[in-house]
């Protein structure tokens, strides 16, 4: 009712907990069960890959994508870039063998649109010729001056419902030219070219309707500080979704990035008003409202949900599943 001629905004969960090695993939999808659907998995075959055993590497995640361990099917998987040997026998090997249930696949380091569209076509021919119907979302790691200046037609593709920041690796492709202290707070978000490159993410990402995704923090022993950097990529640069590298992150990401109560309550009371108006404009306190203020209170209302806000009773139809 609200996207006539529009595609939705994508869903997805606040956080995006990477894990490298099986023991901390069972760890996350452990934790996953006993928090509940607040984040989702990317299981890392690019860094948690030993060199020489990427196809062993590859090969187990797709056993745990397929296990009863991944109860809610978001467990999703980074492979290598465009450049690296082995990134088509992952591809290979995480479709002929998990493509029924992997939430997403990351794409890392592209330099261009070209590297893009290259293992984006490659997932379509796995897709192929493993009979996997449903679509397969792609997340897009932008790490480099090249895949910056793609970002827009990047974002634009439909296949693509997140964009990433990938920081340490886009500051090391400067050569030295941005410091150290630009993989860390405060400097990640004053130095100019990184605030740059943040503000220039989140725009084409949501300008294309899709999800910017903030980089890691690379602090995990203090909360405090995961939740600052996550209020200022929230509240700053218009990030919906943060990276976690250690458990001790996630609950600190999600507070961070979920709507207060009292948002939630008034998008709530708007969006109950409205489909009592069959989504016809309405009037709030002396304040009017069609569907394009529907459309925020919704996305709002999901993000709510999705990061775990205790909704108001009136919200549950919003959210149950109506038989076939």
């Amino acid at each position: 009712m609200l996207y006539a001629g529009g595609r939705p905004f994508p869903a997805l969960a606040a956080c995006e907990h990477y894990a490298g090695n099986e023991k901390l993939i069972r760890k996350a999808l452990a934790l996953q069960q006993s928090l509940g659907l607040i984040f989702d998995i990317t299981a890392d075959c690019e860094d948690g890959a030993p060199a020489g055993r990427e196809h062993e590497h590859a090969a187990m995640v797709a056993a745990l994508i397929n296990s009863g361990e991944n109860r809610f099917n978001r467990l999703g998987a980074r492979i290598h870039d465009a450049r690296h040997p082995a990134w088509r026998d992952e591809l290979d090997i995480l479709i002929s063998r998990a493509g029924q249930r992997l939430a997403y696949l990351v794409l890392p380091k592209p330099e261009s649109l070209a590297d893009v569209h290259t293992q984006i076509a490659a997932l379509a021919e796995a897709r192929l010729h493993n009979g996997i119907q449903r679509a397969i979302p792609v997340h897009v790691l932008i790490e480099t001056p090249g895949a910056l200046h793609a970002a827009w037609p990047i974002a634009a593709l439909p296949e693509v419902e997140s964009l990433d920041f990938g920081l340490m690796d886009f500051v090391s492709a400067h050569h030295g030219a941005i410091p150290a202290s630009a993989m860390r707070s405060p400097g990640q978000f004053d130095h100019p070219l990184i605030a740059r490159a943040k503000c220039e993410i989140a725009a084409a990402a949501l300008g294309n309707g899709i999800v910017p995704t903030h980089n890691v923090t690379t602090e995990f022993r203090d909360p405090a500080v995961v939740a600052a950097d996550a209020h200022r990529a929230r509240q700053e640069f218009g990030y919906l979704r943060m990276w976690s590298i250690h458990p001790n992150q996630i609950e600190p990401i999600v507070a961070a990035m979920r709507p207060s109560f009292d948002e939630t309550a008034e998008a709530c009371a708007i969006l109950t008003a409205a489909a009592a108006a069959a989504w016809g404009p309405i009037q709030i306190d002396g304040r009017l409202h069609d569907r394009a203020s529907y459309r925020y209170y919704w996305e709002l209302l999901q993000r709510a949900h999705a990061t775990g806000v205790a909704l108001p009773a009136a919200a549950a139809p919003f959210f149950t599943v109506l038989p076939a």
